[in-house]
Parts: C-alpha cells; structure tokens; sequence
C-alpha cells in the first residue's frame, strides 16, 4: 500500500508538470485564468491524494503495530519459557553447588582427622625411635634387642627351649655362657652369640659431616673385627662339650648385615676362617630351619632302625605263629576225619546191629521194655 501511494503522487506530480507545459503554450491572456484554476484543481488532487495516502499508511501501520504486538508477545512467551528454562538450570546447578559443598565440608573434615591422626601416629613413632635409639646406646639394652628378635626368629621356626635349644647357660667343662646352644643330632651342640656393637654405626648414621661418617664407619668394622676375635676367644668351640667347629655370632639387623658387607668384603671371608659365621635375622632362620630337618631326619632314622628291629621280632614271631597254626589245622583235619568215620561207617554198622536185635525181638514176641522213670521225666 505505501508503494501505491508513492506511485499516486509521481502521477499527481506529472499531471501538474504536463499542466505547466500547457500554459506555456496557451496564451499570454489565459494564462494567469488558466494557472490559477489548475492550481486550485491540483491542490484539491493533491489533498484528496494525501488524505488517502494518510488514510492507507494509517491502516498499514496499524496492521504492522498489530502483527509486531502479536509478534513481540510471541516473542515475550518464548523469552519467557526461555527463562523458565533457565531458571531451572540455574536452581539444578544451586542444588548441585550446595552438595558439593557439602560433601567438600566432610571430605574436608574427614582428610584433617586422617592428617591429625597420622600426625599423632608420626609423633608415636618419632618417640619410639628416640627410645629406640637411646635403648641401643646401652650395651646390655643391645643385647636384649638382639635376644628378643632371636627368640622371635626361633618361634617362628618352630624351636622350643629345652627341646631344641637353651638360652643362657653355663657350659660343664669351661666358665663361659653362650646366649643360645641349639642341639645337634647325635649329642652335637653349636653355640651362638647375640651382643653386637653399634654405638659407632649409629654415630655414623647421625653425623653430616663426610669426614665424620668416615671416622664412624671405620671405627665401627674395627668392632666388628674385635668382636669376632672376642668371640673366638670364649671356647664356644669345645670338643669336650660336642660342639661343632663353628659358632654362630648373630647380627639382629639386615641393613647392618648389609652394611658390613658392602664396606668390608674381607669381613666375612676372615671371619669363616676363624670358624665364625656372621647371621642377619634372615639368614638365621635359614640356619635354624637346616638344623631343624637334620634333627628331624636323624630322629627318623633312628625310628626306622628301631622299626626295623621290631619288624624283625614280628617276622620270627609270626613264622612260630603260622607253624602252629598249620599243626593245629593238621589236628583239625585228623579229628574230623575220624569224626566222619564215626558219624557214617561206624554208625552204620551199629544200626544194622541194631535192625537185627530189634527184628529178633519181633520174632520171638519179646513186648518192648518199659520207659524208665527218669526216661518220663526227661520226656516229660
């Protein structure tokens, strides 16, 4: 509709152009008559032209206000079921922030129990180190350190004291005391020793300073050496006790085991030769559980040769045993021989013997004898 009244001016506006081409060419006298009456005709075209233009554009704009008020209504329902939506999404994610919250406060609070506790823990065992390494400062503390994991190895090895070993006693011929003997097969002991010095390796593990550590370290295998050549020196190796040609000198720790052995390779070959062997908690039960099957084994042996011996007396009795029994079934076979010979040849004959007696009876007549007293009470 805007575009036909634009159209409807233009044609107005060349009606009035063609209009003033005409009065040019009319008369001069005419002219003012003419012009003036074209005027008032084209300003009434013109105003019938723009009120109908008004009129139209007026309808067109109110169809457009219309359908935009329809439209922009459409629009405001889907804004706001866009919102709705939202709003919703926005509340789903409100919840979810608010449990994680949540969870976060208690995984929060369950994790500083955890660290609290294991902050306790680590202060317990801070203690029980600081205890520990003040205990091993003491000689005789060491070596109730070393009794208590020797005892742990020999229960776990299935050891029992007075059946397998003995701890702490004196020997018969010689005035020593080994702190373990172990009994061997055959009356055979082996003695083992549990004192070990560690004063100098725990310096040596204390101290920063390398020339330090290297002081520590070297004085603490000249203990070691010394502790070996002490050992040796207690007549733990006694032929009148029926020991055997070693003594076991026990060293309760495998990080000190390996310590010796990565810094002094020598250590442990001098140490066989002085009839010394070196034993970490691992190794010795290794050893322990060698002696243990020799004992077993050595106890076997002597029950199959004890069984042996039994079986021998059982093989004699039972041949003076089947000799009898073959003569009784002789006698068997005898007495019931003669029993079948009774019970039919012989008993035969007493019957025919019997037949003829009592035919003669009935041929002379003879009545039978009466039944004898006792005869009716035993019928009876």
């Amino acid at each position: 509709m805007l575009l036909f009244g634009m159209a409807l001016i233009a044609v107005v506006a060349m009606l009035i152009l063609g209009g003033f081409i005409w009065l040019g060419r009319q008369s001069k006298m005419n002219h003012d008559r003419l012009k003036d009456s074209f005027t008032a005709i084209s300003f009434d075209a013109l105003s019938k032209s723009m009120d109908q233009f008004l009129k139209i554009a007026n309808e067109t704009l109110s169809k457009q206000t219309e359908g935009g008020g329809k439209e922009l209504e459409a629009k405001k329902k889907l804004i706001d079921q866009t919102l709705g939506s939202m709003k919703e999404e926005l509340q789903k994610v409100q919840n979810l922030m608010t449990n994680l919250e949540k969870d976060r406060e208690l995984k929060f609070g369950e994790l500083s129990g955890q660290l609290k506790l294991s902050a306790e823990q680590l202060g317990r065992l801070h203690d029980t180190t600081n205890q520990l390494k003040a205990a091993l400062v003491s000689t005789k503390a060491r070596g109730q350190w070393g009794q208590r994991i020797a005892d742990d190895i020999l229960r776990l090895a299935g050891f029992a004291e007075g059946v397998n070993y003995q701890r702490d006693k004196s020997q018969d011929t010689v005035n020593t005391r080994p702190d373990y003997t172990f009994f061997l097969p055959q009356g055979l002991k082996v003695n083992m020793d549990v004192k070990f010095p560690m004063s100098s390796y725990l310096r040596y593990l204390e101290t920063e300073s390398e020339t330090d550590k290297q002081k520590h370290k070297d004085q603490f295998l000249r203990d070691v050496r010394s502790r070996m050549k002490e050992v040796t020196n207690r007549d733990y190796i006694n032929p009148e006790e029926k020991t055997v040609d070693y003594v076991i000198l026990f060293i309760p720790n495998e990080q000190l085991y390996s310590f010796i052995n990565e810094n002094d390779r020598t250590l442990i070959d001098d140490a066989l030769r002085c009839k010394v062997i070196f034993c970490s908690p691992l190794t010795l039960y290794a050893i322990l559980a060698v002696i243990h099957h020799a004992v077993d084994n050595f106890k076997l042996e002597k029950t199959a040769a004890h069984m042996l011996l039994l079986l021998g007396t059982f093989n004699k009795q039972w041949k003076l045993f089947t000799e009898s029994f073959d003569d009784l079934g002789e006698k068997i076979e005898a007495v019931q021989k003669e029993f079948n010979n009774l019970t039919t040849t012989r008993r035969k004959q007493l019957d025919r013997q019997v037949g003829k007696i009592e035919d003669l009876r009935k041929q002379e007549g003879i009545a039978e004898p009466a039944t004898l007293p006792e005869e009716q009470d035993s019928a009876i």
